[in-house]
């Protein structure tokens, strides 16, 4: 009985214009509105219509898009909003202290309507035609949407064809419902812009955290379409999806067979959101589709509910992050912005998730690269959404620093590595300044990122227990206390070839100098295991450091003593070697004590070897590589 004549017949007594239901609402009550694109718009601008006969009527909702002609200056003494998250269009009313904001975490708002926290008279929601047993779905916006209407006095819906019939717990009774409003209407459309080539990096840096079998928070916007982008021809595979709102670029990764949610550890085979915003291609898609599974935020944004996923990724975005990892997400300064919305639930669901992993994407700077995003201090008046003690990953498009657990000084190195290389020195000045690294800690002297795809590369090779995989990348200034890790599980034979002198401790100088690398010129690259949580064990270093003037390159090597002899030492000189080729360097250059027969013999072994002669007064030998 969807045909709109069958229903009409059978609910005639609460069928009425909208004019007739807005007529019910009374002065000095609060009005819900139902979400972003599910918002029903007709009734919104009936409410707009009758803002003469209105007053001190307060507007509560979440996110909202389009014309909201309640929020209009001249309405000020008839409608106050109050918005859970500040969108575009009623971003300047509450600046001008016309609306206002309330902040909580999603999966908090439910409950704040269920108690009476923050009772509802009125809901304004929007629905699809009951079927044969008097069911109406919620479609697109189940989120906050259902719980309060479910607590509202007087519930007006807007009942509309085009809206999709979805499943999970979207349905309401229209014996729920006192008023029902029969308007066909486009819902509204959201479509975020074209990713950027900042945005994209980002989105590349994100999905390679993103492994098979993860559960993936994706979310809307311009980040979230990167990340999905990259997901599309990264090989990763049955992945599941647990998110509080989605938009389209979910149904590529759902009919690329990347998203399968085979694999999730709860609501299996199920796309798990509250809400949807996109275009009517994606309505169309999740329209009385089973994969999608609508809930309430209260469900869907849970910690306790999003820790149950294994291998949990949770992507969110920030306005502003400072040098400790406190994270702005709603605010630039005194301004609101945004809104936390579902950042906190996910961060901490995902921190509790095994093998779980969240991610705060921004880009390095604002306002055309003026304004770094990484600051020494937060802004006066900005807020923090997610702690210093909550935040994981940070990602920008100079590449991601990994905090959790870690100590100010690494986080700030670490920031640090990640932020626009034009204010790369004056926050390492800052952070001097302040107390969080040492004073005499050197300079950032790359000019670019510390995480270049070119420069990295894995192989396999046989363990002391096993096989394992060796990762060579760049080395970074976060790197010090991994690198001073390795020293210490090294021989003193070990030690005394690699620096010629009887070392038993690692100035901090000397530990400096390993990732004091200007990559214009030199190269410092270091090899990394990982274990089952992700964290890095550097076992070895390679460097070479070019003279000018002859454009010949000294390199040195170093590996852990229970891994040498295993290969690892000749792949990391072939990375070397590879990268100083494509920078236009002749030759290799060594200098290796007579008794380091071990280091004579791997050289030898290279099959690189050109020139080599043996200085008496030096006590060492020259080799000559060629490249």
């Amino acid at each position: 009985m969807n045909a709109q004549g069958d229903w009409t017949e059978k609910y005639k007594d609460k069928i009425v214009t909208a004019a007739k239901a807005i007529s019910k609402i009374r002065r000095g009550t609060r009005i819900l509105l139902g979400t972003g694109c599910g918002v029903p718009y007709h009734l919104v601008q009936e409410l707009g219509k009758n803002a003469d006969r209105m007053a001190d009527n307060e507007i509560v909702h979440l996110l909202t898009i389009g014309n909201t002609p309640s929020a209009d200056p001249k309405f000020q003494t008839q409608f106050r909003h109050n918005t859970f998250f500040v969108s575009d269009n009623i971003r300047n009313a509450v600046s001008e202290g016309r609306a206002d904001y309330t902040p909580a975490p999603l999966s908090d708002i439910p409950f704040f309507f269920r108690t009476r926290r923050i009772p509802i008279d009125v809901a304004l929601i929007q629905v699809s035609p009951p079927d044969d047993f008097g069911y109406c779905s919620l479609g697109i916006s189940v989120d906050v949407t259902k719980t309060g209407a479910e607590n509202a006095d007087l519930v007006i819906a807007q009942v509309n064809e085009r809206m999709p019939v979805t499943h999970g717990d979207s349905f309401l009774h229209v014996k729920e419902m006192d008023y029902l409003v029969p308007y066909n209407e486009p819902l509204r459309e959201f479509e975020p812009p074209e990713v950027s080539e900042r945005k994209n990096r980002i989105g590349e840096y994100a999905a390679k955290l993103i492994e098979n079998e993860s559960t993936i928070e994706v979310g809307i916007g311009t980040v979230a379409k990167a990340v999905t982008n990259n997901l599309i021809n990264s090989g990763v595979k049955d992945l599941g999806i647990h998110t509080e709102i989605f938009s389209d670029s979910i149904i590529d990764l759902i009919e690329s067979g990347i998203v399968t949610n085979q694999k999730k550890s709860i609501n299996r085979g199920k796309v798990t959101s509250s809400f949807a915003m996109g275009t009517k291609k994606l309505y169309d898609y999740v329209n009385n589709n089973p994969v999608f599974e609508f809930r309430d935020t209260a469900y869907v944004n849970d910690p306790y509910v999003i820790s149950q996923n294994r291998k949990m990724v949770a992507i969110n975005s920030a306005l502003e992050v400072d040098l400790t990892g406190q994270v702005c997400s709603d605010s630039i300064g005194h301004a609101f912005y945004s809104g936390i919305g579902g950042q906190v639930d996910f961060i901490r669901g995902a921190s509790r998730s095994e093998g779980g992993k969240s991610i705060i994407c921004l880009k390095s700077t604002a306002l055309n690269g003026t304004v770094s995003k990484i600051v020494p201090r937060l802004s006066e008046g900005a807020g923090v959404v997610t702690t210093r003690g909550d935040v994981d990953v940070i990602i920008t498009e100079y590449g991601l620093a990994m905090l959790r657990g870690k100590t100010i000084r690494e986080r700030v190195l670490s920031l640090i590595a990640i932020a626009h290389p034009d204010f790369r020195d004056g926050l390492l000045e800052a952070a001097k300044k302040m107390h969080y690294v040492f004073e005499d800690q050197v300079p950032f002297l790359s000019r670019g990122t510390y995480f270049p795809t070119e420069y990295e590369s894995q192989q396999e090779f046989e363990g002391p227990d096993g096989p394992i995989t060796v990762h060579v990348r760049l080395i970074r200034p976060d790197d010090a206390d991994r690198i001073k890790g390795l020293f210490y599980d090294l021989s003193e034979e070990s030690i005394f070839f690699r620096f010629l002198t009887p070392l038993r401790s690692l100035r901090r100088q000397t530990l400096q100098e390993f990732y004091y690398v200007d990559q214009e010129s030199d190269i410092s690259l270091v090899g990394v295991l990982y274990n089952d949580d992700e964290c890095e064990k550097i076992i070895a270093a390679g460097r070479y450091l070019l003279n000018r003037s002859t454009n010949q390159a000294e390199f040195a090597l170093l590996v852990q003593d229970e891994y040498q002899n295993r290969g690892i030492g000749t792949f990391l000189l072939s990375q070397m070697m590879r990268i100083a080729k494509s920078k236009g360097v002749s030759a290799f250059i060594a200098y290796v004590h007579p008794k380091n027969i071990p280091m004579i013999d791997f050289i030898h072994r290279t099959g690189k070897l050109i020139e080599s002669k043996l200085s008496i007064e030096d006590d060492q030998y020259t080799f000559l590589l060629n490249l």
